[in-house]
């Protein structure tokens, strides 16, 4: 009985070990995304987004698709932009995660709210979608 309680014990110490691997992996995913576009790095944005992954927005109240290639095109290799991000909520299950991330543009006066979705595939976690929003102030 004493040997199956330190299996256990030992079981669930792997378990939070192995989670906390996975958050600190989605943190660096999502990293990689606020700093390469506040850095003109879109290197970094290849490493945090899946290939085939997409944008989703509400424009003239319908949904608008922005292709995740275009979007990286997007970012000029050394641009740096005034965005300041910072990673509000993440949950993650198994080999996917959410999250929330507020990307405030003082230059635009607007705060933007991004969701992602994010999948972990090979031992990697990348994003496969976002939805964003923002709000000016």
């Amino acid at each position: 009985m004493k040997k199956l309680r330190i299996i256990c014990l030992l079981i669930g110490a792997v378990q939070v070990s192995l989670a906390q691997t996975d958050k600190e992996a989605v943190t660096e995913t999502l990293v990689h995304y606020i700093e390469g576009t506040a850095n003109g790095e879109p290197e970094r944005l290849k490493k945090a987004f899946h290939p085939d992954f997409n944008l989703y927005f509400v424009k003239n109240d319908s949904v608008s698709v922005w292709k995740g290639a275009d979007y990286i095109g997007n970012v000029k290799e050394g641009r740096k932009s005034n965005r300041i991000g910072k990673i509000v909520a993440m949950d993650i299950t198994n080999d996917a995660a959410t999250a929330k991330v507020e990307i405030d543009m003082p230059d635009r006066k607007r705060l933007y709210t991004d969701y992602f979705l994010l999948l972990k595939t090979q031992g990697r976690w990348q994003i496969v979608h976002k939805s964003f929003t923002f709000v000016t102030y």
